[in-house]
């Protein structure tokens, strides 16, 4: 049975907050607002793009009647 590799544990060195002098918090312990330190800096994650679908064509059942077509029903003969 193969051993599973742990995560690394999160240190105030490699918080980027910790490395780059930003925390105020006066232990040097890992917070609950540890960022990882990478070379983006906070760059968020990318997220799934949203893909719209092809507008479906839809026949209408009833509509107005055109402009022209309304003086046609009213005219007076």
């Amino acid at each position: 049975m193969a051993k599973r590799r742990s995560a690394p544990k999160p240190t105030c060195a490699g918080c980027h907050f910790g490395a780059n002098g930003l925390c105020a918090l006066p232990d040097p312990t890992p917070c609950a607002t540890f960022r990882p330190l990478s070379v983006d800096g906070l760059k968020a994650p990318s997220q799934m793009r949203f893909h719209f679908r092809e507008a479906r064509r839809v026949q209408t059942v009833w509509a107005f009647p055109t402009p022209q077509e309304q003086a046609e029903i009213h005219a007076v003969a």
